[in-house]
C-alpha cells in the first residue's frame, strides 16, 4: 500500500468518526492523536497472509520511529518465509543507561491479522471507522491496538527525553496468526542477543468489563495451552459403489470421531486455575459463579466441574480439549472411499504433553486400522511466574486508570500467542494487554471486529506507567 492509499484510508476513517451517532468528538491530547493516527494507518494495511503488505506496514512503523529519534541501528527489520508467504519482523531497541544493573525487558505484539473479506463486513475491514462508540476494523483488538499503543508509547517517551535505566525492546512478529516462523526466529534471537529479565505481551490479558462497562478485573495471562493438530485417518482398498463392502473408510472414521467426541481428559487443577476461578467467581452471577468459587475451594467437586465444563467459554481452562475441525474423504461419487481423514485440533494443558494426548486419542479410537499422525511440531511451554515488580507496576497503571485498585487474575489462554515460544525458552512471559472489553464485544478473528472508543483512549497511558515503574521514572 502506498502513501496515497494510507491517506485515503485516513480520510475515510475521519469521515466515519465525524459521522458517529450520539458520540461527540473528543479533544485529543498529542499522544492520543498520535496513537490514533498510527492505529488508523496500520489497520489500512491488509497484513493477512497472501496479501504482501507486511513490508509496507513495517516501513511505515520504522519511518515513524526514525522520525522520533530512534537510530537506524536500533531498528532491526528481518525477512522471513512463512510457508511460502513472505513476511517481516521488527525489533526496536530503546537504549537505557544501564544504571539499574538489570536485564532488559522485552514487549511483544504481532503485526499480522486474520484475513477479512470486505463483502462480508458491514464496514470496510481495512478502514478504521468510528461508529456507535466503537472503532471497527480488522485488527482493532487483535493485535494492532497492541502495536499502535507500544509504538506510540516508545515515541512519546523518546520525545519526553526519558532515559530508562535498562534497555527496552519491542519485538513485533509478522505471522503469529499462521506459521509463527517469525515468532520462533525472533524468540531465538532475543534469547541469544538480549536475554531479558522477562517478557511482557500485549496480545493477551486485558481488562474484563461488566455490562455497564465497569471494570471487573485485569486478566494476566501466565500460561497457554499447547496447540497441536492430529490427522486421524482410515484407509481401505475401496471398490465400486454398486458393490458395498462390510468395511468402509468413511464409516470407520465416523466411528472414531464419535469416540473422540466422547473423550474427556482429566481436570488439571493448579494454583493458577484455582486462583483464576476463585477471583472470577466473585463477579460471575448465579450458579456458574457459585461453581467457580466451589471449584477454587475443592477442585474435585464433580458438580462444579460439570457446570463449568458446560460453558464453552470456560471448559478449556479445566482440561485438555480435542475437537474435529476438518474432513477429507473419497475420490468419486460412484467409488467406495479408499481413505477418509479428519483434522482433530487439540489444546493441551501445560504439563500434560502432546505424546500423552496422542496416546489418549489412540486408546479412545481403539482401532489399529486407524492412524493418528501429528501434523506439525508443537511448542510446549510451562507456566510463567508473575514477577513482583510487574505486579506492582500493573497495579499502579490500573489504579491510575480507574481511580481505585482493580483485581488482577492470573489466567491461562486456550488459544496461542507469540508468548509460548519465549516460555519454551525459559523466560517468564506475562501478558498484560491494555485493552478492555465486555465478553459480548470480543470479535477478534470474526466479523466486524471492534474496540470500544473509550477503552482505546483509556489504555494509552498503560505502557508508559508500566515501563517507568520498571525502568526508572
Amino acid at each position: 500500500m502506498n502513501i496515497k492509499a494510507i491517506l485515503a484510508a485516513g480520510a475515510l476513517a475521519m469521515a466515519g468518526q465525524a459521522a458517529a451517532d450520539d458520540h461527540a468528538p473528543r479533544a485529543l491530547t498529542a499522544h492520543e492523536q498520535r496513537v490514533y493516527d498510527i492505529y488508523r494507518d496500520i489497520i489500512a494495511f491488509r497484513t493477512a497472509a497472501g496479501h504482501g503488505q507486511m513490508d509496507d506496514m513495517v516501513a511505515y512503523l520504522t519511518g515513524r520511529l526514525a522520525a522520533a529519534g530512534f537510530a537506524e541501528e536500533d531498528l532491526l527489520v528481518t525477512d522471513y518465509d512463512s510457508d511460502g508467504d513472505p513476511t517481516q519482523g521488527l525489533v526496536v531497541r530503546y537504549r537505557g543507561d544501564g544504571s539499574a544493573g538489570a536485564k532488559p525487558i522485552v514487549m511483544l505484539a504481532h503485526m499480522d491479522v486474520v484475513d477479512a473479506l470486505p463483502e462480508d463486513w458491514e464496514r470496510d475491514p481495512f478502514t478504521l471507522v468510528e461508529d456507535e462508540g466503537y472503532f471497527f476494523g480488522r485488527g482493532t483488538q487483535d493485535n494492532k491496538y497492541g502495536v499502535a499503543n507500544l509504538t506510540g508509547t516508545f515515541i512519546r517517551l523518546k520525545e519526553e527525553g526519558w532515559l530508562p535505566n535498562r534497555d527496552l525492546y519491542l519485538v513485533f512478529s509478522g505471522d503469529e496468526e499462521t506459521g509463527m516462523v517469525s515468532t520462533r526466529a525472533q524468540a531465538r534471537w532475543v534469547a541469544d542477543n538480549v536475554d531479558p529479565a522477562y517478557v511482557l505481551n500485549s496480545d493477551a490479558g486485558g481488562i474484563g468489563l461488566a455490562d455497564d462497562f465497569a471494570p471487573l478485573a485485569q486478566q494476566v495471562q501466565l500460561a497457554e495451552k499447547t496447540y497441536v493438530t492430529f490427522d486421524v485417518t482410515a484407509t481401505n482398498p475401496g471398490g465400486h459403489s454398486s458393490r458395498p463392502r462390510s468395511d468402509n473408510a468413511i464409516y470407520d472414521l465416523a466411528g472414531a470421531l464419535m469416540r473422540i467426541e466422547q473423550l474427556r481428559f482429566p481436570v488439571r487443577e493448579s494454583e493458577l486455575t484455582r486462583s483464576y476461578f476463585g477471583a472470577l467467581g466473585q463477579s460471575i452471577p448465579g450458579e456458574l459463579g457459585a461453581a467457580m468459587r466451589t471449584f477454587a475451594a475443592d477442585p474435585a467437586d464433580d458438580e462444579a466441574i460439570a457446570l463449568i465444563s458446560a460453558d464453552p467459554g470456560y471448559v478449556g481452562t479445566l482440561r485438555t480439549t480435542c475437537v474435529a475441525t476438518m474432513l477429507d474423504a473419497g475420490h468419486a461419487e460412484n467409488a467406495l472411499p479408499q481413505s477418509a481423514s479428519a483434522a482433530v485440533n487439540c489444546r493441551v494443558f501445560p504439563g500434560e504433553g502432546v505424546e500423552t494426548v496422542k496416546a489418549a486419542l489412540e486408546t479412545a479410537i481403539d482401532n489399529e486400522a486407524i492412524t493418528v499422525t501429528q501434523r506439525e511440531e508443537a511448542t510446549e511451554s510451562p507456566m510463567s511466574a508473575f514477577p513482583d515488580e510487574v505486579r506492582a507496576a500493573l497495579a499502579k497503571s490500573l489504579a491510575t486508570r480507574f481511580g481505585k485498585a482493580i483485581p488482577m487474575i492470573p489466567t491461562m489462554s486456550s488459544g496461542g500467542t507469540d508468548g509460548m515460544h519465549y516460555r519454551a525458552l525459559g523466560y517468564d512471559t506475562v501478558a498484560i494487554g491494555a485493552g478492555a472489553s465486555r465478553p459480548q464485544d470480543i470479535y477478534a478473528h470474526g466479523l466486524n471486529e471492534r474496540m470500544r472508543v473509550d477503552a482505546f483512549y483509556a489504555g494509552l497511558d498503560h505502557w508508559s506507567i508500566v515501563l517507568k515503574e520498571l525502568a526508572g521514572g
